[in-house]
Order: C-alpha cells, then structure tokens, then sequence
C-alpha cells in the first residue's frame, strides 16, 4: 500500500495525460503532460502587448464589427495551427478535471468525417436526440470538412447558457439543431456480470478517477466470482495518461505502462503499480473510436502478453498534450510529447491491430466473439481466479 501512494503520489505530481482533443468534452480527449494550473508567461509581455494593440484597432475600427473576445480565440487557434498542432485545443472555462461545458458529444474521425462516437446522458445534445453514428457537418454555419476532431470540440465548447448551431447527417438526412451549452460531468466506469464466469468493465473515457474505478468494479466483478473479464474500450477517446497507467496496472504486477518523450529531453517511463490481478482472463474490446489513453491501455496489455486485443484498428493518437492555464482562465492545451509502448512501438497513424480483428457495425458480433476468446483461455488455463 505504501508503494501505491507514493505512485500515486509522483503520477499526481507530473500530472500527465494523454488524448486526443477535447478534455472529455466534445471529442477525442486531451492530454496533460504538467499541471493544468499552470501560470502565464510573463515573459511574453511584449508580444501578447502588440497581440492585444492589433485586436483592440481591428475591433474599434474595422469595416465589420467583431467581438474582441472573437479576435482572442482566432489568434490562439491560428496560433496552434501555426505550430502544426493538429491535437493542441483552447477551451474557455475548462475544469481540467474531466467535466467542461458543452453539448455532450464524443467525436472520431471516419475517413472524411466526424462521427459521433458517444453522446453524454442528460446532455444538450442527448436530449435533442443526436445518437452515436450521426455526422457532424457543420458548427455554426461552418463546415468541419477537414478539420480535426480538436477544433471542431473547441467550437462546441463554450459558457453554460450559450449557443451553438449544429448540421448532422441523422439516418441519411440532414438535420440543424441549435443547442444550449450545459455542464456535462466526466463519465464514469460502469460494470456488469455477462454470464456466471465473465463480467464487463466499460471505460467510456480517463478522466480523473477512472483507475480507482477499474479497480474497485474488478474487486466487485471478483466478489461474484467472475473468472474472466470483457474490457470495453470501445468509443473511447482517452484522457488523462496516469489515469491510463493505473488502470493498465490493475491487471499487471510491475513493469513498463508506457513512455513519452519530450523535445530534447531523454524518454520517461511510466511503470505499474504492483500488485494488479494478473490471474483473471482478459480480452480488451477495441474499435477506430479507441484513441490515446485508450490505446495506451490497449497497447500495453498487449504488449506484456496480458490481455487479447479483439475488434478493428484502433484511432492512432500517439502525443501527449500539457494543459496551460492562461490568465482569463481558460485552458490552451499544447501538444509536448509522444509516446510509446512497452514493445517501443508509436501507435500515431497506425493505431493497434486487434489479435483478432471483428468487422461488424452491429457491436453484439464483437463481444460474442471477446466471450468466446474468453471460453476457449478458461477451458485452456482450467479457470483462473
């Protein structure tokens, strides 16, 4: 126990995360590589004063009017795309702890579009009746064609009790919807026996807790005598990195998670808490709404030979983000840093490939074939517990 709080202790102290774009608002999530508390730097007094001179002349005197807060939010994102950083995001009002202001959707890219991979219960968009597999064409009047899925989340966040316009392909059909932004909570773990030998752990993202929640939903799962385990990570976006890290150890005793490497410095190792339960059948659910954290997880349970990745080619997030908080207290989040897996290997553009690959836009197929995966590890192992 001792060596767990002090992991726990040093993970809280560097405060990484990893994700893809969003902090579990409206897309893959975003990753942390420092504290989100960080301050500005006044250093740049000189440049943010020239920044700010140009936008007050072009907000006073310009032809069109245009909000200087407007003008604040283009230069950031002109200045993150400026950087080539498809993953970097600005949110207004973010949390950082996993809950943020917004409609409640998760988006993944699929092929040329934006398809919605999750949608939060009791959120704007749930209660208007978006559903997962809708598209999203357009934010306020503009098209997401080639955008990521961290810009377009940046446009859909915003302060409760504003806006924002949304064109969806909903069962073939276009359809506009105008939503009013709400506080939507972080996700939680849920769990579920399948049968008398075989539970389900579904993580629909990592945000702040989800390893304790991984580990007390397995201690439950095991207390009904559970002997193997489904772990969804279907849809899911990712999150924070020590949350990834935890989670990972809950089913390993030691050894490498993940590393990341900064630029010019040397690489870092995140290693397993000990004493994970390393005797119960595992079979990992994945499919191309896996990304980051998620894949980190994912990646490592395969890599250490722990687990039997079932599903289709994960997303392919490989970098880690470092949330900064500026001075009006909104959240730039930059990406610093990719990682790899314990075999060495990037997922960026590759993703995972499943040991067993199930195509099938019917979700049933794959889980049959997880449990199945499951029987056939039981009757080979005699059932581990």
């Amino acid at each position: 126990m001792a060596r767990l709080r002090e992991h726990r202790t040093a993970l809280r102290r560097t405060a990484i995360a990893t994700g893809a774009a969003v902090a579990l608002a409206s897309a893959f999530v975003l990753g942390v590589v420092a504290g989100a508390g960080s301050t500005p730097d006044h250093d740049t007094a000189t440049s943010a004063g020239v920044l700010d001179d140009a936008a007050h002349q072009i907000a006073g005197s310009s032809l069109l009017p245009v909000d200087k807060d407007a003008l604040d939010a283009a230069a950031i994102k002109a200045m993150l795309a400026t950087a080539g950083d498809q993953w970097g995001s600005w949110a207004e009002g973010d949390s950082g702890n996993g809950a943020y202001a917004g409609v409640g959707i998760w988006l993944r890219r699929s092929a040329a579009e934006l398809v919605v991979s999750q949608v939060a219960a009791d959120s704007p968009a749930r209660r208007a009746g978006v559903a997962v597999g809708d598209v999203l064409r357009g934010v306020d009047g503009r098209s997401t064609a080639g955008l990521t899925p961290a810009a377009v989340a940046s446009e859909l966040r915003g302060s409760p009790g504003t806006t924002v316009a949304l064109l969806l392909r909903h069962a073939g059909r276009d359809r506009a919807l105008t939503l009013v932004r709400a506080e939507v909570p972080a996700l939680e773990v849920t769990s579920a026996m399948l049968s008398t030998t075989v539970g389900r752990i579904t993580i629909p993202s990592f945000s702040r807790g989800t390893g304790r929640q991984v580990r007390d939903a397995l201690a439950r799962l095991v207390t009904k005598h559970a002997q193997a385990v489904v772990l969804d990570l279907r849809g899911d976006p990712g999150g924070l990195l020590t949350e990834a890290v935890e989670t990972a150890s809950a089913f390993l005793d030691g050894g490498t998670v993940v590393t990341y490497t900064r630029r010019d410095e040397p690489p870092t190792r995140l290693e397993a808490v000990g004493n994970g339960n390393t005797g119960i059948s595992l079979v990992v659910l994945v499919d191309g709404g896996t990304a980051s954290a998620a894949e980190v997880v994912a990646g490592a349970l395969q890599d250490r030979g722990r687990a039997v990745v079932v599903g289709s080619r994960t997303f392919g997030k490989g970098t880690v983000q470092e949330p900064k908080r500026l001075s009006d207290g909104s959240l730039l989040a930059l990406t610093v840093a990719r990682y790899a897996l314990p075999s060495g290997r990037s997922v960026e553009g590759v993703g995972i490939e499943p040991d067993i690959q199930v195509v099938s836009n019917d979700s049933r197929v794959a889980l049959r074939r997880a449990m199945e995966v499951l029987a056939g590890l039981q009757v080979d192992t005699g059932g581990r517990g």
